[in-house]
């Protein structure tokens, strides 16, 4: 059986200890090749380095129309349901309450949903523009 190791940069521990009991920190891991002997964190990690993003959010990531750390909402009034997302480098979205991030603004509106749902109207920035609105914007740029 393969050995599993973790290398957190002191940054990261820092804001963990600094994290209110309240408070959600996402951390994001991915695989890629063994550290040197050094411990210097691999290439493409969390050292300052970017993640190309990927999947449909990637091309908003790309022009600036979101941003890795991105909160988005959304709100179901008559359902009474609201939830929130935080978005990757890496393009995806991470749902508060769910572990595993999602590829697609619908796949993470239909995890709160249950329903078939589209979240490219359903997700809101923190300014209130939808996904589609955002996905506009960019066709038109």
């Amino acid at each position: 059986m393969p050995t599993v190791s973790f290398h957190f940069d002191k940054s990261v521990l820092a804001k963990l200890i600094e994290a209110a009991p309240e408070e959600t920190i996402h951390i994001t891991l991915s695989l890629d090749t063994p550290p040197s002997a050094d411990m210097s964190p691999p290439q493409g990690s969390a050292a300052g380095q970017t993640v190309a993003p990927q999947g449909p959010l990637a091309g908003l990531l790309l022009q600036g129309l979101l941003q890795p750390g991105d909160v988005l909402s959304f709100q179901q009034r008559r359902a009474g349901r609201q939830a929130t997302a935080t978005v990757t480098a890496e393009g995806r979205l991470i749902v508060e309450g769910h572990t595993a991030p999602f590829t697609s603004p619908s796949k993470a509106a239909i995890a709160v949903t249950g329903s078939p749902i589209n979240g490219w109207t359903l997700w809101r920035t923190a300014d209130g523009r939808t996904l589609d609105a955002l996905r506009t914007e960019l066709q038109q740029s």
